[in-house]
């Protein structure tokens, strides 16, 4: 059904301006904040007996598709996402002395993970915009997601992925065709890269907690849960058709989550559907909680964490940014409190759950729970309280055979300053050897001749290698077209043709495409880490 009489306005979180959705340019005109909410006419749809229609619809994510970011609903790209169960805990929650917790099983999703909502939305919202390509940076599951509706809806993906992603899930996106460039540093150093390259190449950057659809993607799960206890429960005495849990849990990295959900909450109150909202546990890593230690200082801004120390990639954002204001504002006002976990508590809480209540989740989800079990001890959790956890998403392996090794390019950014590195030769050869261990024929692109001489070093250690050079882009892909190298090394920073119009070049060629590509820079990615975040290549220069 069309809706291209619908009106969508942004909403400024930080000043209040609004402006409708078409017009808008990715930051708020007045203040430059570019963490909108998108404002619906609910009054309307109050009036109209909204509820009714959507228990009538089939149970999906697109059932509430009047409160969602999109005009035309032609333009939808689905895989039958949303209204996963609400499973009600047994085993542990006995053990826990709980009456009612519920688990929100966003494992069953397309892609097993809560990031499908985003990635339908985010999708759907960029087929309606025309956008034909984009660039995301991503622990994993967003990129997995987006990576499966873009195929579906013909969007090509560049993926940005941290040195602790998984290389499962790396495999899994390359499956779908989207193009994998791996770093070797933090989340937020990836990401800053990742907006470098949008920027270069004129590509739509998908910002996460900054974008329209992401939050209005994940304000769906609160419209269920809210659904979903109701017919668990029954409806609330206060006469509301919904019934709203006294808990919410997630585990949080940079907040998107929870902030969807808080917003929907609040839409089902303004809607009538609900009476109250629900209080937030936010569950983070113990090594990278700024959220967690900002909380605990009573501080509405967070410190950011320059050198997240948990292998758990999903959580590892240092730098929340607003995103933290937002939540600390909603538990101000409506109740909850931030935790932390350690990685051993949460692998722990895995085994737990998968042995009480049949359920196998990733370690964001062993986080969330091992915060649960700390608010139940804590007695911040009561006894009679209705609690939902987002699980967020499964622990099934990803396919390990289909693509070989040739799937992924590495941009090395080195380490936070304080993270033990290796030696520039043993860091070179180690990514050498991840990409592929058989190249026997390697191209060096660099323009500076010293790291160039250090680089063509470094490879003649290796057996039965052959090493030729060039000093430019332009150079580097006449020697590659000509010589059919097995991989090629570039730098990312050079004048006129720089290292990501060699490797645009390369993937445009069918006879390059398959060239495994490592790519280094000296670009300094954040203040912070100008000392230290320099290529291993070029380090031996400073």
């Amino acid at each position: 059904m069309p809706t291209n009489t619908k009106t969508i306005t942004l909403e400024c979180t930080f000043c209040g301006h609004q402006e409708p959705m078409r017009t808008f340019g990715g930051a708020c005109p007045k203040c430059g904040e570019v963490i909108v909410e998108a404002r619906y006419d609910l009054d309307a749809l109050r009036a109209s007996q909204w509820a009714e229609t959507v228990s009538r619809r089939r149970p999906h994510l697109w059932r509430y598709h009047e409160v969602l970011p999109i005009y035309d609903t032609d333009n939808i790209v689905s895989l039958g996402e949303g209204h996963s169960p609400l499973i009600k805990s047994r085993a542990l929650a006995a053990a826990l002395g709980l009456k009612n917790l519920y688990i929100k099983d966003e494992r069953q999703g397309p892609t097993a993970s809560f990031k499908d909502r985003q990635a339908t939305v985010a999708i759907s919202a960029l087929k309606e915009m025309g956008v034909d390509e984009v660039v995301v940076a991503s622990t994993g599951n967003v990129a997995i997601a987006y990576a499966a509706y873009g195929a579906r809806a013909g969007i090509k993906l560049w993926a940005f992925f941290p040195a602790l992603a998984p290389n499962d899930k790396l495999r899994e996106v390359a499956v779908y065709g989207a193009e994998v460039i791996k770093t070797t540093g933090t989340y937020d150093q990836t990401k800053a890269l990742a907006q470098q390259f949008a920027a270069s190449r004129g590509i739509f950057l998908d910002k996460g907690i900054k974008s329209v659809a992401a939050i209005e993607a994940m304000k769906t799960m609160a419209y269920e849960i809210a659904e979903q206890l109701t017919w668990e429960l029954g409806a609330p005495s206060s006469g509301v058709p919904w019934r709203s849990p006294d808990w919410f849990l997630q585990g949080v990295s940079g907040g998107m989550g929870p902030i969807g959900v808080g917003k929907g909450f609040r839409e089902m109150r303004t809607l009538g559907l609900v009476d109250r909202l629900p209080q937030f546990g936010m569950i983070q890593s113990s090594g990278c909680a700024p959220m967690v230690d900002a909380f605990m200082r009573g501080q509405r801004v967070a410190t950011p964490v320059e050198n997240p120390q948990t292998v758990i990639a999903t959580l590892a954002t240092g730098a929340p940014g607003r995103a933290y204001e937002l939540l600390y504002d909603y538990v101000q006002e409506n109740g909850g409190y931030f935790v932390s976990a350690s990685d051993e508590e949460a692998f722990q809480a895995i085994r737990t759950l998968a042995r009480n209540d049949g359920i196998s989740v990733e370690p964001a989800t062993g986080v969330t729970f091992a915060g649960l079990f700390k608010l139940v001890r804590q007695r911040v959790i009561k006894p009679d309280d209705v609690v939902v956890v987002n699980c967020s998403g499964h622990t099934l392996p990803v396919e390990k055979t289909i693509l070989g090794e040739q799937w992924q390019k590495q941009v090395d950014l080195a380490s936070a300053p304080t993270t033990p590195s290796l030696p520039p030769e043993d860091a070179l050869m180690n990514a050498i050897d991840m990409v592929g261990k058989r190249a026997r024929r390697v191209v060096v692109i660099e323009d500076n001749v010293e790291a160039a001489r250090l680089m063509h070093r470094i490879l003649q250690t290796r057996d039965d290698t052959e090493i030729r050079l060039a000093h430019n882009g332009a150079a580097g892909l006449a020697l590659i077209r000509a010589w059919r190298p097995d991989m090629v090394i570039t730098d990312l920073m050079m004048p006129d043709v720089d290292g990501f119009a060699v490797v645009r070049e390369m993937k445009a060629d069918p006879a390059l495409a398959d060239i495994p590509i490592i790519v280094v820079s000296a670009k300094e990615l954040t203040k912070t880490s100008s000392a230290t975040c320099r290529c291993c290549c070029k380090r031996a220069r400073s």
